[in-house]
């Protein structure tokens, strides 16, 4: 076999989040044995997976392990596997690139966190807990070979932008990475990690849990002046968390079994621990992250928990576990009746799959109701970072719809700062109030200065401000929470005048209905390539006017997701609403009685729309001749 050694570059951005892991981002640099020790478990993970869905695959499977290897003389430490192992261009794809979504972000916010704890969290959601080795070491070597291939590849780097790869005849099944160690620096955090007891208390802390032996060969001095004798200890316990009861595992070990599953360097906010008994049993250990990952909403990221079957591991990422919106939650399913060569197509269709699928769901809501119930800060904490993807249940998952609507919370009209949930706007609702009001738009500010909300916050009447875009979806598609219709306050004619308030007013709207007909129906007729009508409104009350849809049509926003998803929509055309207490539309009245459609009054009508649109926060179809005809109109004011 020839020898092909190269030198290559990392890739920019790989070279750039290299520098930082070294330079500036740990404190605690002990955790670069985590990450290693973690690689190669998952590394047996994937050689006891591929041995059992391929049964013509060469490998040595008798005795999977993890190996460290210490030279005092030389310093340098050795972490072996004899798992799946790695290809030439696996080897540069893993380590000489980071081809996973949200990178430049990650680097971003990583330059701009002031706080070493932020910067690791940040870290953690992307595992590259490889380059890690480099804050311990002066260089790293990796020697590997692909299980059932017959070549290795050896590649070598001092993490300075470059590194070296060539193929090798000769290397054992598996991974051996070789961290040729600094000296020891007790200022700088930098343990002597040739020591055996600084690595039992590192594995210890960090991989006990770990279903893989971890090993060592050991000195120990001979008695009365005999020979060192030496042997290999086993320094994990091996024991399986999820299997063990939750009185008996404590809070630590939950914490470094969670960053092991999840790659996050902060500790989760909730632990779940289950376990299913009957006709089909499994064990579950999943955990409610406390912060969001970078690539949450990114059509590649993460999703899923890890699914192991009478504790082999099966598969990472087991999307059937967990729905789409609950896809932050990370940990492990261990079930005792599937099939080991069970396929992913099939896994999403089997039954005993989708019957712990609801029992998991339904346990994690609970277990968010428990948070929002007793402990309101982590509660604030878990709706604040994932609220806007557990909202997309609300959508599709009609067997949970209550439960998410009663860990439901928003923004409202009735706090500043705190949102609510609909049960507390429900018992704050007016006497005869009927409906639950809504507001959709891209933030509170736009929400709180729309004209829509003027005649509700006139009357008192508390209103919720809905600003995530899934919003505009599952209002429509849920339509009432308790026998009461969900309503939004840019749709429909408004009428929040009591009934003896509207016995007092009659008279006077009758007569606005006479005294505006004609200028209705010139406006209908001058506007009618934007508008479907024109009326008055019971909605203003200091603006002069607005524009709002009927109450089945879909709004702004939501037509203009459905076209970004590739639908085709057409456009509806809505409604002006015009004040007829407002000095603007009252002049205008008396401008069309004296001159008729004159050419300047149809350039007032067509400012007067364009101010409701921009009033709400939407979009003019011709801005720059709305903006013409303004500074014309100004123009001749002066």
């Amino acid at each position: 076999m020839s020898n092909q050694a190269e030198t290559l570059e990392f890739q920019a951005e790989a070279r750039q989040l290299l520098q930082l892991v070294v330079h500036s981002i740990y404190s605690n640099k002990d955790v670069f044995l985590r990450e290693l020790i973690s690689n190669a478990s998952d590394a047996l993970d994937k050689l006891r997976l591929a041995t059992l869905v391929d049964k013509d695959l060469v490998a040595d499977t008798d005795d999977l392990h993890v190996a460290i290897e210490v030279d005092r003389d030389a310093r340098t430490l050795t972490v072996r596997d004899n798992g799946i192992g790695m290809t030439r261009d696996e080897v540069v794809g893993l380590i000489g690139t980071i081809a996973k979504s949200g990178t430049a972000e990650l680097l971003r916010q990583l330059r701009e966190s002031a706080d070493a704890r932020a910067s690791q969290d940040l870290i953690g959601q992307f595992g590259v807990g490889f380059y890690a080795a480099f804050m311990v070491a002066d260089r790293v070597t990796l020697l590997t070979r692909k299980a059932g291939e017959t070549g290795g590849t050896r590649w070598e780097s001092a993490g300075e932008g470059t590194y070296s790869i060539e193929t090798v005849e000769e290397a054992p099944q598996g991974t051996a990475v070789t961290l040729h160690l600094k000296p020891a620096d007790t200022e700088d955090n930098l343990h002597d990690y040739t020591a055996e007891w600084t690595i039992r208390e590192i594995v210890k802390r960090y991989s006990d849990f770990i279903a893989w032996p971890i090993r060592m060969r050991v000195e120990r001095p001979g008695a009365d002046g005999a020979a060192p004798t030496s042997e290999v200890q086993t320094l994990n316990s091996m024991k399986a968390l999820w299997a063990r009861p939750r009185d008996e595992v404590d809070a630590t070990e939950y914490h470094e079994f969670y960053k092991h599953v999840s790659h996050d360097w902060a500790d989760p906010l909730e632990v779940v621990h289950m376990k299913g008994e009957g006709t089909f049993e499994y064990e579950a250990l999943l955990f409610l992250p406390s912060h969001a990952p970078l690539d949450m909403f990114a059509p590649q990221g993460r999703r899923g928990v890890q699914l192991y079957v009478k504790r082999v591991f099966i598969m990472d990422d087991c999307e059937a576990l967990v729905p789409t919106y609950l896809r932050f939650v990370k940990g492990v399913v261990d079930a005792h009746d599937l099939s080991l060569n069970i396929s992913r197509e099939i896994l999403q269709q089997d039954r005993q799959i989708q019957i712990v699928r609801r029992r998991l769901v339904r346990k994690i809501l609970a277990t968010v109701r428990g948070l929002k119930a007793n402990h309101p800060e982590r509660y604030r904490t878990f709706w604040t970072e994932f609220g806007a993807v557990v909202k997309e249940g609300l959508i599709d998952d009609t067997d949970n719809r209550d439960t998410l609507l009663e860990i439901l919370s928003v923004g409202s009209t009735h706090d500043p700062a705190e949102p609510t949930d609909l049960a507390g706007y429900v018992a704050r609702m007016k006497d005869g109030q009927s409906d639950i009001w809504y507001a959709t738009g891209d933030s509170r500010a736009t929400i709180e200065n729309s004209p829509h909300l003027e005649a509700f916050r006139a009357k008192g009447h508390e209103v919720l401000l809905l600003t995530d875009p899934v919003d505009e979806v599952w209002v429509e598609r849920v339509g009432q929470y308790d026998g009461r219709p969900l309503r939004s306050i840019a749709k429909g004619e408004v009428d929040l005048d009591t009934d003896d308030e509207k016995q007092q007013a009659e008279a006077e709207r009758e007569q606005q209905r006479q005294e505006f007909a004609a200028l209705l129906d010139w406006l209908g007729t001058t506007l009618a390539d934007s508008v479907r009508e024109v009326r008055l409104s019971s909605r203003l009350t200091t603006s002069p006017a607005c524009v709002v849809g009927d109450a089945h049509d879909l709004t702004p926003t939501l037509e203009k997701m459905y076209r970004a998803m590739g639908h085709e929509v057409p456009s509806a055309k809505r409604i002006l609403e015009i004040n007829p207490g407002h000095p603007l539309v009252a002049g205008l009245r008396k401008a069309h009685e004296q001159s008729g459609g004159s050419e300047a009054l149809t350039e007032t009508a067509e400012l007067l729309y364009g101010l409701a649109v921009l009033a709400e926060g939407g979009e003019l179809a011709d801005p720059a001749r709305f903006t013409r005809a303004l500074a014309d109109r100004l123009a001749r004011t002066l």
